[in-house]
């Protein structure tokens, strides 16, 4: 599964959650409302989850292995570093969500 396109969406808030993301696969798969999260450890994305009646959050979609969740990871943090440079330099132009 090939990741074809990623789109970065900046926060606005400017608190620990940077961004949200949407990652499109193979040109047919889209997935959407991945967060960008500022951690002790730095940047690491969050995926699409589901608050349960117990209070807890549950991922609705998640990568079943640790190569797939990396190449994720990679391609959306580099895609908000690179967006993020745009914004600082003031040419950043918001985009609509796919």
């Amino acid at each position: 599964m090939e990741i074809t396109e990623v789109k970065v969406f900046p926060a606005k808030d400017g608190g620990r959650l940077k961004a949200y993301a949407t990652v499109v696969f193979d040109n047919c798969f889209i997935i959407r409302d991945l967060k960008v999260i500022e951690g002790h450890k730095g940047l690491f994305v969050s995926m699409p989850s589901r608050k349960r009646k117990d209070g807890t959050f549950r991922d609705i979609v998640h990568p079943l292995n640790s190569d797939m969740r990396r190449d994720i990871e990679e391609k959306i943090i580099a895609e908000y570093e690179h967006v993020h440079q745009l914004q600082q330099k003031g040419e950043y132009v918001g985009t609509e969500d796919i």
